[in-house]
C-alpha cells in the first residue's frame, strides 16, 4: 500500500524539476532577436506567452499541493525510508529489491532513528559471493544520503547501525503544523470502499460477552479507517434465518394467538427463546409445526413474515441499547438479506463446473483446502456456506469493496479461509488488488482463566456487564470524592466515561489474536496501562490550560506565532513521541492490531508526565499562588500532546471528559 504523502512529495519534485526547466527556456526567448530571423520573432513570441501561461499554472499548483501536504501530519519514518531507499538505489544501483528498514531508536542517546539495512543487504550480497562488511556498505549508504531538511547527522554504530538525528527546527515546524491544522490524516490518492462485517449477534438471543469483542474491535477499525478517509460501510451480519424462527414462530402463535391485530408482550425473548426450544426437543407434534412455519416463512406468507418481524424488532431493541451504551453506529444487513441471491450463487458455481454431489448434497472444493464448502444441503436447503459465499459476492461487486474485514473469534479462521479461496477460484476478486481479510480475536476469559461465564455456569450477559461497570464506576469515582467537587452532570459523563471507556481499552490493549482475562479490578486502576489512566491523564492536561486561565483562541494565536522551543532533553522527547502518531497508524492499518495504539498513547501519557515533572508550564507564586508566568512553547506542547491523545481516544472509541 502506498504512502499518498510519498505520492505527493515525488509530484511536487517532478513538478519543482518541470518549473526549472521552463524557467530556464523561459530565459532564453527573452532576447529571440539576437538568435533568430525576424521571420521566426512571432512565432517564439506566441511560443514564450505559452510557457508563461503553464509556468504560472503549474506554481499554482505546486503551491495548492504543499499547502495540503503541511496540513497533514508528516510520517516521519515513512519520509526516512524514502531518504534511506533512493541513498541505497544511488549507493548499489544492481541490487535487487535491497531491504530497507528503518525504525525510532529506543535510546536516545543513540539518534532518534535508526536503519538497520547494511547487515541485511551484506548477507543478500553474501549469497551471491560478494563479500561486504555491514559497516562498509553503511559507509556508502551514508555517503549517498542528500542533505534535506530533516537530518541533523548520521553516525554509523556497531557492525553497521546508522543512527539518525532530526533537525529540531523540523520538529518544531511539524509541531506548529499540528498545532495550526489539527490532527489531519495524510491525503488519499483514491477514496477506498472498505466494509467491516462485526458484532453479529443473532435475533431472539440476548447479546454476551462473545459478542463484546466483535463489537468494540470492529467498531475501532471502522473508526480508524474513517479518519484515514476510507468509504467505510460497518454492516451488522444478524443471525435473522433459519429453521429456529419455525420454533418462534410455531411458539408465538400458541401463546399469543392474536398477535396479527395485538402486539404480543415478549420484552424477555431469551426466556421465550428457552420455552420453544424445550417444546421443540420435547414435542414431536410442535416439531412438525415448527418445521411447517419454516416452510410457510421462507414462501413470504404475510403472516409468517409479520411473526418474524416481530420477534426481529424486539431483539433490535435490546441490540440498540447496548449499542447506544457503548456509541456503536452499524447497519443491519442479517443473513434473511442474502436469502434470494443464494440460488444465483450455487447456478453460477454449477455453470463453471465447481460443484460436486456428495451423498445427496452440492459442495465446492476451492484448490488447496482440505475441507469444501456445503452449498446446498442433502434436503435441498442452504448453509452457512452459501450465505457467506452470497454476502462476500454482494460485497464485492454490488458495494464495489476494495477492502473487506471480517470481525470473528479465530475459531472461524479455518471456514472463512475457504470461503475466501472459493470467491478466487470462481473469479470474484484477486487478493493482489482486492484486500478480503478475516481479524480474528481470542476468548474472553474470568480471572480463573477459564471462558468468562457467571457463577450459575451461564454465560455472561453483556447488559449485565456494562451495567456492574457503571457501578463500579461510580464506587472508584465516590473513593477518590469526585462526587464532592464535580456536578452531577460532570460526575455522570465520568462515570460513563470511565466505564465504558475501561472496558473497551481493556479489549483493545491487548493483542486481538491472544484470549485476555476480563478484571474490572485491572481496568479500572489508574496506574499502568489502562483507560482509567489515560482519561485522567487527559483531563489532568487540560487542567494545565485552566490553570493558565488559556482559551482556545489563544492557543489557537500562540501556535501561529510562537515557535515550539525543544531545548530541554524532555522537550524533545515529548515532542518527537507526538509526531509518531501517524507511523503508528499506518502500522495498524497493515496488521490491524489495535494493542499498538493503546501502546503508543501509554507511552505519550508517560512522557507526557516525565515532561512535566521536569519542564514548567506555568510558574507561581509560591506564597500567593497566582501564576506570575505562563511558558507558551511548553503550553503548546501540552496542546499538541492532549489533540493526539483524544483523536486516539476517538479511534478506540474513548469519550474523554473536561474535568473527572
Amino acid at each position: 500500500m502506498g504512502d499518498p504523502v510519498a505520492e505527493y512529495t515525488s509530484r511536487i519534485q517532478r513538478q519543482e524539476r518541470e518549473i526549472k526547466c521552463l524557467s530556464d527556456e523561459i530565459e532564453k526567448l527573452k532576447n529571440p532577436e539576437a538568435l533568430v530571423t525576424s521571420s521566426q520573432l512571432d512565432e517564439l513570441r506566441e511560443e514564450n506567452a505559452k510557457l508563461k501561461y503553464r509556468l504560472n499554472i503549474l506554481k499554482r499548483s505546486l503551491r495548492e499541493e504543499r499547502s495540503q501536504c503541511s496540513k497533514n501530519m508528516t510520517n516521519i519514518n515513512q519520509r526516512l525510508q524514502e531518504i534511506f531507499g533512493d541513498a541505497i538505489q544511488a549507493a548499489y544501483p544492481d541490487l535487487e529489491s535491497p531491504p530497507l528498514s528503518v525504525t525510532p531508536n529506543q535510546q536516545a542517546k543513540f539518534g532518534d532513528y535508526q536503519c538497520n539495512s547494511a547487515m541485511a543487504m551484506a548477507q543478500m550480497m553474501k549469497s551471491r559471493g560478494l563479500k561486504v562488511s555491514p559497516r562498509e556498505i553503511a559507509e556508502r549508504i551514508v555517503q549517498n544520503i542528500p542533505d534535506n531538511e530533516m537530518i541533523q547527522k548520521t553516525e554509523i554504530a556497531g557492525p553497521g547501525f546508522i543512527n539518525v538525528h532530526l533537525k529540531k527546527p523540523f520538529v518544531s515546524k511539524l509541531l506548529t503544523n499540528l498545532l495550526i491544522n489539527g490532527v489531519q490524516p495524510p491525503p488519499l490518492q483514491s477514496r477506498k470502499r472498505v466494509v467491516v462485517d462485526f458484532s453479529s449477534p443473532n435475533i431472539a438471543k440476548e447479546m454476551h460477552v462473545g459478542h463484546l469483542r466483535s463489537t468494540i474491535i470492529g467498531d475501532s477499525m471502522c473508526r480508524l479507517f474513517e479518519f484515514l478517509g476510507y468509504d467505510v460501510l460497518r454492516l451488522n451480519h444478524v443471525g435473522d434465518w433459519g429453521t429456529q424462527f419455525g420454533m418462534l414462530i410455531a411458539h408465538l402463535q400458541d401463546k399469543f394467538p392474536n398477535y396479527l391485530t395485538v402486539s404480543p408482550p415478549i420484552g424477555d425473548l431469551q426466556a421465550f427463546y428457552k420455552e420453544s426450544k424445550k417444546r421443540f426437543d420435547e414435542d414431536e407434534e410442535f416439531k412438525k409445526k415448527a418445521y411447517q412455519c419454516v416452510v410457510r416463512l421462507q414462501s413470504k406468507e404475510p403472516e409468517f413474515i409479520k411473526a418474524w418481524n416481530l420477534i426481529c424488532d424486539v431483539s433490535r431493541m435490546e441490540f440498540q441499547k447496548i449499542y447506544d451504551c457503548l456509541d456503536i453506529k452499524i447497519i443491519e444487513r442479517g443473513e434473511s438479506y442474502y436469502q434470494d441471491r443464494m440460488t444465483d450463487v450455487v447456478k453460477e458455481f454449477e455453470e463453471r463446473g465447481l460443484v460436486q454431489l456428495d451423498e445427496g448434497r452440492k459442495i465446492v472444493f476451492p484448490p488447496g483446502q482440505s475441507i469444501p464448502l456445503t452449498v446446498v444441503k442433502s434436503d435441498g436447503g442452504y448453509t452457512y456456506d452459501t450465505s457467506d459465499l452470497a454476502a462476500l459476492k454482494q460485497r464485492l461487486f454490488g458495494e464495489k469493496a476494495d477492502i473487506i474485514i471480517y470481525v470473528t473469534d479465530s475459531g472461524q479462521a479455518g471456514h472463512f479461509q475457504v470461503i475466501f479461496a472459493a470467491g478466487q477460484m470462481i473469479g470474484w476478486y484477486d487478493p493482489k488488488v482486492t484486500r478480503v481479510e478475516h481479524a480474528g480475536f481470542g476468548v474472553v476469559l474470568g480471572e480463573d482463566k477459564k471462558k468468562f461465564k457467571t457463577r450459575s455456569g451461564d454465560t455472561v450477559r453483556l447488559m449485565d456487564l456494562l451495567d456492574e461497570g457503571l457501578r463500579r464506576s461510580m464506587d472508584k469515582l465516590k473513593e477518590k470524592e469526585r462526587d464532592k467537587v464535580l456536578t452531577p452532570d460532570e460526575l455522570t459523563k465520568a462515570q460513563r466515561s470511565v466505564a465504558f471507556g475501561c472496558i473497551k481499552y481493556a479489549d483493545l490493549s491487548h493483542n486481538r489474536i491472544n484470549d485476555y482475562v476480563f478484571s474490572f479490578d485491572k481496568m479500572l486502576d489508574d496506574r499502568g496501562n489502562t483507560a482509567a489512566y489515560l482519561l485522567y491523564a487527559y483531563t489532568r492536561i487540560r487542567s494545565i490550560t485552566r490553570l493558565a486561565n488559556i482559551d482556545e483562541e489563544a492557543l489557537r494565536r500562540a501556535a501561529e506565532t510562537t515557535q515550539v522551543l525543544l531545548d530541554h532533553e524532555k522537550e524533545w522527547k515529548l515532542g518527537k513521541c507526538i509526531l509518531r502518531f501517524p507511523e503508528i497508524l499506518r502500522k495498524i492499518l497493515e496488521d490491524l492490531l489495535l494493542h499498538t495504539l493503546c501502546d503508543y498513547l501509554y507511552e505519550l501519557a508517560t512522557t507526557f508526565t516525565e515532561f512535566y515533572d521536569s519542564c514548567y508550564c506555568v510558574e507561581k507564586d509560591r506564597q500567593t499562588g497566582e501564576v506570575v508566568k505562563v511558558n507558551m512553547w511548553r503550553m503548546l506542547l501540552c496542546e499538541a500532546t492532549a489533540a493526539v491523545m483524544a483523536k486516539g481516544f476517538d479511534i478506540l472509541g474513548l469519550t474523554p471528559v473536561q474535568r473527572m
